[in-house]
């Protein structure tokens, strides 16, 4: 009987819903809390609050006020913010380790957190 069970468990495959990514696996807890309130208010808020008293030209749409509102974009801002040589913020300025802790806060936290 268990070798049946083995067996058919052996043929099961993650979903994309499932799957836990590879950077996931042992990295550290990362929050909103933790890291992202820092890190949004620090890079992304001087132009990305609604209080901004100068967006610089970003989108009256594009907000980091609250968690929500990060999580709601957190695809594009993987894509501009977390590369070696990120787009956003334009003027550049953040760490290598921080856009790692990004990366794993918007990739393996649950989201809103």
């Amino acid at each position: 009987m268990w070798l049946a069970f083995l067996f058919a468990c052996a043929g099961t495959e993650d979903t994309a819903e499932t799957a836990i990514p590879a950077l996931c696996a042992d990295a550290p807890i990362v929050t909103y809390e933790t890291f992202g309130a820092g890190f949004m208010t620090e890079n992304c808020q001087s132009c990305h609050a609604s209080t901004s008293p100068d967006r610089e030209g970003a989108p009256e749409s594009v907000v980091f006020d609250t968690v929500d509102q990060v999580w709601a974009l957190h695809e594009r801002i993987l894509q501009l913010a977390v590369p070696d040589e990120p787009s956003m913020p334009p003027l550049g300025g953040t760490t290598a380790d921080d856009r790692a802790k990004l990366e794993i806060w918007l990739t393996c936290a649950e989201e809103g957190t």
